[in-house]
């Protein structure tokens, strides 16, 4: 079997790694000259940041949902007084009261009560929209059998709005106004009454303020308004509308509205323009929008940050007890308590009150981030403790900004760095880089308040990498196909993988190495040809039939096929990659092919008889050596390949010839079985001068598996060996066939054609006798 086809393909597979690795790791290729996972990654970047720029729903959902999530870890620490009490329609009060909707003679009581404890201002969360049925006139008008003179009687009673007007008058309070979507019957001027803003409102900041403000403002259609005679009797009218986003929940209240064409303030703004006796309202815009609402008082001027539709983003405290039987919240004290002066006078005086309910039966509960389940009249309150301790979460357009253009930049060095420095050490950078990102907009928001999302950006930026890893992964993958399918018929598979994995552990070019060399012949191979003279491809599949399973062995035990020549095969250990303990590997290498032999030859000599034809069996003869050579590329410039050179390979070679002359299947040398004694049970041959050889080398062959090294002859048949030899050498040529004669046929006869060897040799001596000072070196005359 020629080695010319072999030879070249290796020369070719080392040309291409010495192209593909060059002892270094590949350049991609410059980075104007991007490939297709480059072009796709730079696709995903803008595409990614553009969907930031739109901002859908779902992206803006996810970084919602990540500012609730601050806000739970850093809840708002409210004072423990608060400037801001809430009046609850609670159901202990609605118990003691009746149900909702009251009397406005009971309001009025209400306010009474407040005026009584020095309220600042009374602000009601809900709207006295229809007349009270219980008013004398109304009882009057639906009481048909009533008496002319009774009817007359109720109807000069003052009516039950009238009652409550003149609470009102007493007591600063502001009316909560509904907005509707619905479309209004009303006229426009009736809207406009309605609606109308008893302090001063102003826009600054824009030449065309209506413009800005029109494109930007949360609007409503109409309202649901109060009864003409109270609001004339308010000192303050608002939109109580809270609306919630797309999920639900109410993160982000308007300061000003727009219902039915007329701007008008809502009513935490409100009370405290009412409370603080204060005028004006200003709402400063620029082309983007309203950043921010100013109310401005005698007591001090309170800036408040909008996003560009005038909403702030209510940072929430912990929520208060509500429904508390012993009224232990902060802020919440029940109506009932209020109305039967139950209450610490020190509770309630010179405090914003919000008349609201906690009754989930009046449906005005509402889903925050703090709270699954709120009351909506603590919404109002946290929006009035904010603006009163100017603590407000911001979410500033530079914080959209920042974010963009860490997208961009990290996308870019992710585009430039993976495919150069590999995915892992990017990863690294890019989980620092994103920690610490994330690590920044924890910090802006337990210190600034100030909302930076690193949500949306974390997102893309490892999708990104993901794109970019993957590439890589296939790139890289490919590379490995290409080494495994170079490699697979000269490697064992676990050197291929390692060879794989990390390309540059092959060196290019002549290194020194220990190795331990293989050699493989077929004994009596010239007589086989014969017999296929006239079947000559039949030759070729008998000895493709007998490498086959022969490498297979090598490889699986990590050699390495160097070549085959004709019926020999020559393989070596310890290169390209390192292989521990590379001695007991060859040995196990070489006992394991004779088993393979002894199988082929069992299934060659069934064939042969179910054929009719005569059977030759196949044997083979194995030599081992260990030493330093020299591997590496080997040849010329026209042609090369990966091999090895050296003194240990032409005694390997020497010593596969020799397995014939000392009747044994494995010859190995010294250093080989050095390494492996104890290991494997091992006999010394002889000291031979090998042709080509000056020097004598100590040679020893493998009996067998290393479970012989357990049977019990096994120690005593070595004694006895090793004083065979010595006699041997002495020339005491008696003592030496004595014990030759004692060793025959033991351990399962494995070394009785070496004796029979022997004792021909010694048969020869007795006629022909050494030199006295013969060393017992025996001089080799044939390869």
């Amino acid at each position: 079997m020629s080695d010319t086809g072999d030879a070249g393909k290796q020369g070719r597979i080392t040309g291409f790694l010495k192209s593909m690795f060059g002892g270094k790791k590949k350049r991609r290729g410059p980075w104007w000259k991007p490939g297709l996972p480059t072009i796709i990654a730079f696709a995903v970047l803008v595409s990614g940041i553009a969907v930031r720029i739109v901002d859908p729903a779902p992206v803006e959902m996810l970084r919602l949902r990540t500012f609730d999530y601050y806000n739970v870890l850093a809840p708002r620490v409210p004072p423990p007084q608060s400037q801001v009490v809430i009046v609850d329609i609670d159901e202990k009060t609605l118990a003691e009261l009746g149900q909702w909707p009251w009397p406005r003679t009971i309001v009025a009581e209400l306010l009474d009560a407040l005026r009584d404890y020095g309220v600042a201002v009374v602000g009601f969360d809900v709207v006295f929209a229809e007349p009270d049925k219980t008013s004398p006139g109304r009882m009057a008008m639906t009481r048909k059998d009533l008496p002319p003179e009774l009817r007359s009687a109720l109807e000069g009673i003052s009516s039950n709005e009238e009652i409550m007007a003149a609470s009102m008058r007493t007591v600063r309070t502001v009316l909560g106004q509904a907005g509707t979507k619905t479309q209004s019957v009303l006229a426009d001027s009736e809207i406009a009454k309605f609606t109308a803003f008893k302090g001063a409102l102003g826009l600054l900041g824009v030449q065309d303020p209506n413009k800005a403000v029109d494109e930007r403002i949360y609007k409503m259609p109409s309202l649901i308004y109060n009864l003409p005679e109270i609001e004339s009797s308010a000192s303050g009218l608002a939109s109580i509308s809270v609306e919630e986003e797309v999920d639900g929940v109410v993160r982000r209240v308007p300061m000003i509205m727009e219902i039915g064409g007329v701007i008008k303030p809502t009513l935490s703004i409100e009370m405290l323009r009412v409370g603080l006796q204060g005028n004006s309202i200003f709402a400063a815009v620029d082309p983007g929008g309203i950043h921010e609402i100013r109310l401005q008082t005698p007591r001090g001027n309170f800036p408040i940050p909008t996003d560009a539709n005038g909403r702030i983003w209510v940072y929430y405290a912990k929520p208060d007890i509500f429904n508390s039987p012993t009224n232990e919240g902060r802020m919440y004290i029940s109506a009932s308590d209020i109305i039967a002066k139950r209450v610490p006078p020190e509770r309630l005086k010179g405090r914003l009150a919000v008349v609201g309910t906690s009754s989930v039966g009046l449906v005005d509960i509402r889903a925050t981030p703090i709270e699954p389940r709120l009351p909506g009249v603590e919404v109002h309150a946290n929006v009035i403790e904010n603006i009163l301790s100017q603590q407000f979460i911001r979410y500033p357009d530079t914080m959209r900004l920042t974010e963009l253009i860490a997208m961009a930049v990290v996308g870019l060095l992710l585009i430039f760095f993976i495919p150069r420095v590999g995915p892992v050490v990017t990863l690294v950078g890019l989980v620092v880089g994103g920690g610490g990102f994330a690590a920044a907009s924890w910090y802006l928001f337990s210190t600034e308040r100030i909302l930076l999302d690193t949500t949306y950006p974390g997102g893309l930026l490892f999708s990104l990498y993901a794109v970019l890893a993957f590439a890589n992964y296939a790139r890289d993958a490919a590379e490995k196909r290409q080494v495994r399918g170079a490699f697979s018929q000269y490697l064992s598979p676990d050197l291929v993988e390692q060879l794989a994995e990390d390309p540059d552990k092959l060196q290019l070019g002549g290194e020194t190495k220990k190795m331990t060399l293989l050699f493989c012949d077929v004994r009596g191979f010239t007589t086989i040809s014969e017999s296929f003279k006239s079947d000559p491809q039949g030759l070729t599949v008998l000895i493709n039939r007998l490498l086959t399973p022969l490498t297979g062995e090598i490889l699986k035990r990590r050699g390495t096929i160097d070549k085959y020549m004709g019926d020999c095969i020559m393989a070596f250990w310890n290169a390209p990659l390192d292989v521990p303990e590379q001695e007991a590997k060859a040995c196990e290498s070489a006992l394991a092919m004779f088993e393979s032999l002894e199988a082929l030859n069992e299934d060659r000599k069934r064939e042969a008889l179910e054929e009719g034809k005569p059977f030759l069996p196949l044997n083979i003869g194995i030599g081992l050596n260990t030493g330093d050579c020299v591997v590496g590329n080997m040849g010329s410039e026209q042609r090369f390949d990966y091999s090895v050179l050296g003194d240990a390979v032409n005694l390997a070679s020497r010593l596969e010839g020799q397995s014939k002359s000392y009747g044994v299947g494995i010859v190995i040398g010294e250093e080989t079985a050095r390494a492996v004694t104890g290991r494997f049970p091992l006999a010394e041959l002889d000291l031979i001068a090998v042709k080509g050889k000056s020097e004598a080398v100590r040679i020893f062959t493998i009996m067998g598996k290393p479970d012989m090294l357990q049977d019990p002859d096994y120690d005593n048949f070595e004694r006895q060996h090793a004083s065979m030899l010595e006699a041997y050498r002495a020339q005491n040529w008696e003592e030496a066939e004595r014990l030759m004669a004692t060793l025959k046929g033991r351990l399962n006869g494995v070394l009785d054609g070496f004796y029979d060897i022997y004792g021909a040799r010694v048969a020869e001596y007795r006629e022909n006798p050494p030199p006295a000072e013969w060393d017992g070196v025996y001089v080799a005359t044939s390869k």
